[in-house]
């Protein structure tokens, strides 16, 4: 795992756009997108090469890491609303190649496989971009998912709801329910690149990267990923034991290795 401590936001988004660029440019790429605020900085850095630099998104196949049970059809806040808005209505991306759960599916374990199996006729994923929850939580991963979880249906904690409310009119309105990639699903893909700011995510991070592999954080399963990336600024690293020494190997690292 490499932790790379930025200045700021936008460096972050820099560094995670120059990471999504380099798969864009290879022969048929399949990315994972992840909601939230953490990546709108990121998507933001995108659509901008998209415009001004000629980065395009075509032959891309891209997969949400997760959406809501029980959202009527088109509802704003559903995760396939958020995505388009955000990042792929502003993009080159074919709409039919931008995959994510049905959360109004009648057989919902079914709907999971399907996803999975998608996932896997595809190639699996090139990138994954991933954000972190107040509780360690990743997709939506609640503490003591199993560490090699699929596809599935989740309950969400209360602090989750609470979390995400801000989205909504009330907690009331935000979904008890979701569809989520499981820990394992998500560790199929070949680079994993997760992104944290501010000091409310700090405890989760350090937890995260220093802390023990275990269900209790569930972002603790990057340590066992053989390619995964942390992205974050100072604030949110300011709970990290080592980083002095994540800065002395970000300042030495070889010209020639990317991220």
């Amino acid at each position: 795992m490499e932790v790379v401590i930025c200045e700021s936001a936008e460096e972050i988004g820099r560094h995670v756009a120059d990471v999504f660029a380099a798969v864009l440019r290879g022969p048929a790429p399949v990315i994972g997108l992840a909601t939230g605020s953490s990546p709108l900085v990121a998507y933001q850095e995108l659509i901008r090469r998209h415009r001004e630099d000629g980065l395009s998104f075509a032959g891309t196949t891209a997969f949400l890491l997760d959406e809501y049970v029980g959202l009527p059809a088109g509802h704003p806040e559903s995760y396939a609303a958020v995505i388009r808005r955000e990042l792929t209505e502003h993009v080159d991306i074919d709409p039919a190649d931008v995959h994510s759960p049905d959360g109004g599916a009648a057989d919902l374990p079914a709907e999971c496989a399907r996803y999975d199996a998608a996932i896997g006729a595809a190639g699996g994923v090139h990138v994954q971009l991933l954000g972190i929850g107040t509780d360690g939580h990743i997709g939506f991963n609640e503490p003591m998912s199993s560490l090699s979880s699929r596809t599935r249906p989740k309950t969400l904690t209360q602090q989750t709801r609470d979390d995400n409310a801000r989205f909504f009119g009330s907690v009331d309105e935000v979904p008890r329910h979701v569809l989520t990639q499981g820990l394992g699903t998500i560790g199929t893909a070949r680079h994993l690149v997760m992104v944290a700011t501010g000091t409310a995510k700090a405890e989760a991070v350090a937890a995260a990267v220093e802390g023990p592999l275990s269900a209790r954080c569930p972002a603790s399963i990057l340590q066992w990923h053989q390619h995964a990336t942390v992205f974050v600024d100072e604030a949110a690293a300011s709970e990290l034991e080592f980083a002095d020494y994540y800065r002395h190997a970000l300042a030495h690292k070889p010209e020639w290795q990317g991220f």
